[in-house]
């Protein structure tokens, strides 16, 4: 994908003076400036079930498309829904229940749906495009780490490899439960938490996985990373799962993609952990070491969790050395 969109990065559908954040530094969201003190941030995502529960998915896809805008420091305002269904095939009431969850999640992030578009669609999706806002001169992007910088990261891994035991039917009730409450927990009480302190990047974890999402971070600011890999929080089980075969086509295509990039130690399970593709999880935040103690002090305040996963070096490729 990243080389069919290349050629559009100087496109001049891509290019203007008031577009602060686009294409290039595949970032969250896109960003354009309609005033001296006004950007909008904009960004859609829409996925197929990942559980079974029809409202859980409704709420799981509506955490995950509003994530991108706190990743980049924004503040929710509108959405329009997305929706492919099978009209032959899944009774209407059973969408009933995906949309009431998507509002229902929407309605706590304060953010109104305006519309929306609808397919007849052989496989079921949904998710939403969102618009948010920021001040031009407070936009978190995936540009701004610096060597040096601790990394946060604000939600457990492994999100990727419970949901495809889940369509196993092979995935612990308990640990479906677990999983399905954080992937519906908004990011927004994170954003506030860095908002507060003042971070250099940040970024979501979510289809790239960690390794991928962190890439971005470092090409995007010229450094390299090193990763504690015993410091990386995950759900309790997600080991035995990925034992049992459970590792989604997606996160094989992840770890192929970043494994020349990945070196030091790490077991296998690591190595396949911070490949795994997520759906809506934490944020990545690179902070100062002056400023650590200030945001994981602002997360716990909030009840939001905050595991300092590594440091930023360099400068550098993009590199990432696991310890």
């Amino acid at each position: 994908m990243a080389q069919v969109l290349s050629p559009l990065h100087n496109h001049p559908a891509s290019s203007h003076p008031d577009l602060l954040v686009g294409p290039s530094t595949s970032d969250d969201a896109g960003v354009y400036r309609i005033a001296p003190d006004l950007a909008l941030v904009q960004t859609v995502d829409f996925f197929t079930p990942i559980v079974d529960d029809a409202y859980d998915w409704g709420r799981i896809a509506a955490a995950n498309a509003l994530s991108d805008v706190y990743a980049m420091g924004g503040r929710p305002l509108t959405a329009l829904q997305l929706v492919g269904w099978p009209r032959d095939e899944l009774p209407f009431d059973l969408l009933g229940d995906v949309l009431r969850g998507g509002a229902d999640v929407m309605a706590s992030a304060g953010c109104v749906i305006s519309g929306g578009h609808s397919i007849d669609d052989r496989e079921p999706k949904y998710g939403f495009a969102v618009t948010g806002t920021v001040h031009p001169d407070r936009i978190v992007t995936n540009a701004g780490a610096k060597a040096g910088d601790r990394l946060v990261l604000t939600k457990p891994l492994g999100t990727g490899i419970i949901a495809t035991a889940i369509k196993a039917g092979a995935c612990p009730d308990h640990l479906r439960q677990t999983a399905t409450e954080s992937m519906s927990q908004l990011n927004a009480a994170a954003a506030d938490a860095m908002l507060e302190v003042g971070v250099d990047a940040a970024t979501d974890v979510t289809g790239f996985g960690l390794a991928g999402h962190l890439r971005e971070v470092l090409v995007a600011s010229g450094l390299d990373a090193e990763l504690d890999v015993e410091s990386l929080p995950t759900f309790a089980g997600v080991e035995d799962l990925l034992d049992a075969g459970h590792f989604p086509g997606g996160s094989a295509r992840n770890l192929a993609a970043v494994d020349p990039h990945v070196g030091g130690g790490g077991s296998h399970f690591h190595r396949r952990l911070i490949a795994d593709a997520q759906t809506s999880g934490g944020l990545l935040i690179a902070v100062s070491a002056d400023s650590l103690d200030d945001l994981l002090a602002a997360l716990s305040a909030r009840s939001t969790g905050g595991w300092v996963v590594g440091t930023l070096t360099g400068p550098g490729p993009g590199s990432i050395t696991l310890h």
